[in-house]
């Protein structure tokens, strides 16, 4: 396919027709429409089949555990007061919803809070848009388990190279547009189109209807209560996906390419764009196995911070009382995601003072607001400094972070962390992801069906039929 691949895509189109014009698809649409529209009948290599296993189990839980947040019972009363017609599964509730509902409401599960995965040169968070919107549509067309992974499996590859085609990272930085938002709706539309096995014409079309419903921006950092975020990170992107997918599925006809020609998707979102780079490696380098599971269910800025202190503690054990001053360092746009924030798991001050204090941070810490105004956390939190360090930016995206610990008998303690525990140069176990996925779902689910359900994922070749997960996905 990797021949193949480079022989379709040649030399960059130029586009010279008129306005309005059709010229068809230009090489690198024509081969990453190719690619797509057989990927639910294409194997997976088995390691990229244990890694779609590994998020597709991290986000489950995330979504199970999100349905307890504010945002998931916003989700959930939002289709009990207008979605509840359909017959799609709504995790961790006992209610039923169409399509789209259903996948709006299962990504904003999926991301009440941040505990799901991250996808760090995209700067999207893949798992809370892709998960939802396949699962949704593998239940309308009755897809199997292992077509639940391979669509999985290519809404990561399609959303994150999206972004990575705009410019990725330094793309981010540089404007207000939420790559988030615009790799989850490729991402989510990318699964569902798997799912609904559309021919490469189709999914040319279905493409540019993603193209058109790719909205948000960073005016979500205002967010207080976590709720706009999950919709414009998850519950957005799943359901534009699934409804861009369903459209062509009954009909709809639309563009051929929308990513070249008149008026394309670069020339209104990123001119500089590197078009190339949507078909760059596809079915060589799978981003799934790209992207960071979480260790930590906080931010994922905060990640590499916690690391640090865990492995500080893990050489020279200290109490919280012998600390005298705690100096975190990060790249500067890092830093501006974390600092001094209003919600509990993406305030970096505070998660590193319960750190301090608890010597974990447990999914409840991450979420308990009212402790932020705990006397006890206050003392703590007065002796972080946060540093902005441009030496850190240079190995963006990479997510480095500098922690000092000064203690009151004259120590000096110090940790650079380079590969944050659960990424690709430091991935997590299966045990590891188990273990996450348990602590998630157990206080929703109960013990037993936790596990049959984590199991269950892990055999997910023996699944005949998507529908049969709602008896494990849902509240008894």
């Amino acid at each position: 396919m990797a021949a193949g691949t480079a022989a379709m895509l040649g030399a960059r189109p130029v586009c010279t027709l008129a306005q309005g014009a059709s010229p068809g698809p230009g090489p690198i649409m024509t081969a990453l429409s190719t690619y797509m529209s057989a990927a639910l009948t294409r194997p997976l290599p088995d390691e990229v089949a244990e890694q779609a296993k590994y998020h597709l189990v991290d986000t489950v839980a995330a979504m199970i555990s999100g349905s307890e947040l504010p945002p998931g019972q916003a989700a959930q009363r939002y289709i009990r007061e207008h979605g509840g017609n359909g017959a799609i599964t709504v995790v961790g509730s006992a209610l039923t919803a169409s399509p789209i509902d259903a996948a709006l409401a299962n990504g904003v599960m999926a991301h009440a809070d941040e505990t799901d995965d991250s996808h760090n040169e995209s700067r999207s968070h893949p798992g809370c848009s892709v998960v939802p919107a396949a699962l949704a549509s593998c239940e309308v067309f009755g897809v199997d388990g292992i077509g639940l992974l391979r669509a999985v499996t290519l809404g990561y590859d399609v959303g994150t190279r999206v972004v990575m085609a705009m410019g990725g990272a330094s793309f981010s930085y540089e404007n207000s547009l939420s790559t988030h938002s615009i790799a989850g709706t490729f991402g989510a539309a990318a699964a569902a189109i798997c799912a609904a096995g559309l021919d490469a014409r189709q999914v040319r079309w279905a493409l540019d209807y993603a193209a058109q419903e790719s909205s948000g921006f960073l005016a979500w950092r205002r967010d207080t209560d976590h709720i706009e975020k999950a919709f414009v990170f998850a519950g957005m992107p799943a359901r534009n996906g699934v409804t861009a997918a369903l459209l062509v599925k009954s009909g709809w006809n639309g563009v051929d390419d929308i990513f070249s020609g008149a008026d394309n998707f670069f020339t209104a979102y990123a001119p500089k764009a590197q078009p190339d780079r949507l078909a760059d490696k596809l079915g060589e380098r799978y981003e799934i196995a790209q992207t960071d599971i979480k260790k930590w269910t906080v931010g994922s800025p905060i990640q590499a911070p916690l690391d640090a202190i865990e492995a500080i503690r893990g050489k020279q054990p200290f109490e919280t009382d012998q600390v005298k001053k705690v100096t975190v360092r990060l790249a500067p746009s890092v830093a501006a995601v974390v600092d001094n924030r209003d919600i509990p798991d993406i305030c970096l001050q505070h998660m590193v003072a319960v750190m301090l204090i608890d010597k974990t941070v447990s999914f409840h810490a991450a979420h308990d607001k009212p402790r932020m105004q705990d006397p006890a956390v206050l003392q703590q939190r007065a002796k972080i400094e946060l540093v902005r360090d441009e030496e850190l930016a240079k190995v963006l995206p990479a997510r480095e972070a500098v922690v000092e610990i000064d203690l009151a008998d004259g120590s000096h303690l110090l940790e650079r962390v380079g590969a944050v525990r659960g990424t690709p140069r430091n991935p997590m176990t299966r045990n590891e992801v188990i273990d996450k996925a348990r602590d998630l779902t157990a206080p929703v689910l109960g013990r037993e069906p936790s596990m049959k359900l984590i199991e269950t994922i892990f055999e997910i070749e023996k699944v005949a039929d998507i529908h049969s997960l709602r008896r494990l996905l849902q509240r008894s």
